[in-house]
């Protein structure tokens, strides 16, 4: 079996190679030798858990109902409606496509279940088809399928969303068509993929999940240009007014086709969502205790602790309450720019990650609540932590021994806790920054060409600033000079997108991931390092890393993905692109008591497209019908 983070026993990846290419399900009959059935739902690696003909997703209430508004807040800004271009791909509107708020206005040819590692299911495309070894795929258009003009999504749609990507989209979208050998039109509602030898074991779902765009409401020459204009798409909620850089607001199509799709039902609840911006987060907090913002998640047990006893909360107006997430957490730290010179070096970056001070930090700004972050997927099987290198992992590593930290290969890196006021780990940092030709000339730490060594840290917030703050106490014992410079978020996206940064504060994806595949590529690929706007922000263009999510992508069985995630993990942990901090598994929300949510939480932890407005059910009078309690 598979162990989340959280303890939870998760669906067995498959064990053998048929198992784990099989497309269909396993209530549906056998197709005959040689030719595929179309399915209602693939999985990664085994089977899915819903059958053909399922209800609907297992933490959605299908009686939820229908109506009221609620108002989500951000910090940042934005200008543009257009979530596939890259001018403005930073500060796009937010809900266009959304992995928190929910794809309100585009949406893709089958979409995942939270409560599975990686499991798609249809929607735009009822069905797909694909032999075992994954060389093509065939979906089925629902018939019923509409754009919110009324006019049917047709195979022509799919063939122009690829099309206009690869011309004028960014990435990850612009790349998609290198793995296709041929795209065409099969039927009036099949269109079939063709994939060539670049194409790996997870892309068909890829495919599946990308959103799609119709041909008759974008012009294909003027697609790359920012727009303010209302977009159509195929989702839920169409676009009622846009105030630049303030609020975007989305009104519930009462037409919408997909309603009773079973990916669907319990979703999409609310008739109104707005979306508000703010400058920071604490004018964004203080919108919230004044009943603008309607949900706040905070990731400071401290100030769940401290700052939510306004008088909403003591009358019960305002609810507080820990959801369980069963995926690694997302890792966030101190990010290096290995483009510039002076982070080139690994042992330059491996000495500058030892002088982070967790215990100080976790004992005086989280009051012991947090623990240290140490790998890219720790808490679950995936995980390299304390684990010692099996024979599989050592082969695929066999080429890049010296690439692994020999502690990191056999399973004891970050056992014991260090501390950079331990004076011996500022001798060990100082030794192996020596070792890379620096020296310490008094107060002065000098790098080989004997020019004074520092660098500045970029920060979007107080909590940011406060953590860079102790960074750089630590650091100056050394002697490295280090500027700290706050930066609002439209300036801190532009800096990301130019890579115009030295050091930074960041977090890789949205949460972890029990299915890791294809975006590792572009958070790690040396491809997606020299591509303006990719996610590699640190740079990372290492052979031995691009191996490994290639043998990831085409494990052909769960002992080998799971090694060859284990394996990238050494090598992430070894190359010291970041300094990872601190991590909280829970995942807590303040929450106007207006709104309900279904009693079962999945797998990757709340959803808040399957919440709803009590007012919307009798009046608020009673509570509304719950099956999942």
């Amino acid at each position: 079996m598979f162990r989340s983070a959280a303890g939870r026993i998760l669906p067995s990846l498959a064990l053998g190679l048929a198992a784990t290419l099989a497309p269909a399900a396993a209530a549906e009959p056998a197709a005959e030798a040689g030719a595929p059935r179309p399915a209602h739902a693939v999985a990664m690696h085994g089977k899915p858990d819903l059958p053909p003909g399922y209800g609907h997703f297992g933490y959605a209430n299908p009686d939820a109902p229908k109506g009221g508004q609620v108002t989500y807040c951000v910090v940042g800004s934005f200008d543009n409606l257009n979530p596939f271009i890259i001018k403005s791909l930073r500060t796009t509107a937010r809900g266009m496509i959304d992995v928190i708020f929910g794809n309100l206005v585009f949406e893709p040819l089958m979409t995942r279940n939270a409560d599975e590692p990686f499991t798609v299911y249809g929607l735009l495309a009822e069905s797909v088809e694909m032999d075992a070894a994954r060389s093509y795929a065939e979906f089925h258009l629902d018939p019923d399928a509409r754009w919110s003009d009324g006019r049917p999504v047709r195979p022509e749609d799919v063939i122009f969303t690829y099309q206009v990507f690869a011309e004028k989209g960014r990435p990850p979208y612009s790349a998609r068509m290198d793995r296709i050998a041929r795209l065409e039109k099969t039927g009036p509602h099949s269109v079939r993929f063709t994939f060539n030898e670049r194409a790996d074991r997870e892309f068909p779902l890829i495919v599946a999940l990308t959103p799609i765009v119709p041909e008759h409401a974008f012009d294909r020459e003027t697609f790359d240009r920012t727009t303010l204009k209302p977009l159509t798409g195929s989702g839920p909620y169409t676009v009622a007014a846009v105030e630049p850089g303030e609020r975007i607001v989305y009104e519930r199509n009462p037409d919408y086709w997909g309603r009773d799709v079973p990916a669907k039902r319990g979703f999409d609840n609310y008739d109104r969502i707005t979306i508000e911006y703010f400058l920071n987060a604490n004018a964004k907090y203080e919108a919230f205790k004044k009943g603008i913002c309607s949900i706040h998640a905070e990731t400071d047990p401290v100030k769940r602790e401290r700052g939510f006893d306004f008088p909403a909360v003591a009358a019960g107006d305002v609810v507080t309450e820990t959801f369980e997430s069963g995926v690694p957490p997302a890792v966030r730290g101190f990010l290096f720019n290995t483009r510039r010179a002076k982070f080139a070096d690994r042992r330059v970056r491996e000495a500058l990650a030892m002088l982070y001070d967790f215990s100080w930090v976790n004992q005086n700004i989280y009051g012991g609540e947090f623990e240290r972050t140490l790998s890219f997927w720790q808490g679950s099987e995936l995980s390299a932590l304390g684990r010692p290198a099996g024979p599989i992992e050592r082969d695929l590593l066999a080429p890049y021994a010296d690439r692994v930290d020999p502690a990191v290969m056999d399973g004891t890196y970050g056992a014991g806790e260090t501390s950079p006021r331990d004076r011996a780990v500022l001798r060990a940092a100082m030794k192996t920054l020596t070792e890379a030709g620096f020296r310490l000339d008094g107060t002065t730490l000098r790098d080989p060409q004997g020019a004074p060594f520092g660098f500045e840290i970029l920060t979007a917030s107080a909590t940011e600033e406060r953590l860079a703050g102790v960074y750089r106490r630590t650091l100056e014992r050394l002697g490295i000079a280090v500027t700290i410079r706050t930066l609002d978020d439209s300036q801190m996206q532009q800096r990301k997108q130019r890579y115009d940064f030295e050091v930074l504060i960041a977090q890789i994806g949205f949460s972890g991931s029990l299915s890791p595949g294809i975006e590792q590529r572009a958070r790690w690929g040396s491809a997606a390092a020299a591509v303006e706007g990719s996610f590699n922000l640190a740079g990372v263009a290492d052979p031995a890393v691009d191996a490994m999510i290639d043998a990831m992508l085409n494990a052909p069985d769960e002992e080998h993905y799971v090694a060859a995630v284990r394996a990238l993990d050494r090598l992430l942990i070894s190359g010291h692109y970041m300094v990872p901090m601190q991590h909280n598994t829970d995942e807590w929300l303040a929450y106007w008591s207006v709104l309900d949510h279904p009693e079962v939480t999945p797998l990757y932890g709340y959803q808040l497209p399957t919440w709803w407005h009590k007012q919307a059910c009798n009046g608020g009078e009673s509570p509304c019908p719950n099956p999942s309690q």
